[in-house]
């Protein structure tokens, strides 16, 4: 099996279009951490359960959340 590998341009990226999609990694931790709970909630999981299964995945998003918070203060601090 052979992979087909794409071309992709990237143009420079501001600090406003980071902030944008930092606003939009929030929103979509915070939808999954309320829908998860919801829905532990309806399956009669504990809290601890439910978290213990989520924290994983929050923290993956966390960490994005930051590096992209450090790209958008280097990019404020060097304009």
């Amino acid at each position: 099996m052979t992979e087909s590998t794409e071309t992709t341009t990237t143009k420079p990226v501001n600090a406003q279009e980071l902030a944008e999609v930092i606003a939009e990694f929030e929103q979509y931790r915070e939808r999954l951490l309320n829908d998860t709970m919801e829905a532990g909630k309806k399956a009669k999981l504990s809290k601890s359960a439910v978290m213990a299964q989520l924290e994983p995945e929050l923290a993956k998003i966390d960490g994005v959340i930051n590096e992209l918070r450090q790209q958008q203060a280097a990019l404020t601090t060097s304009n």
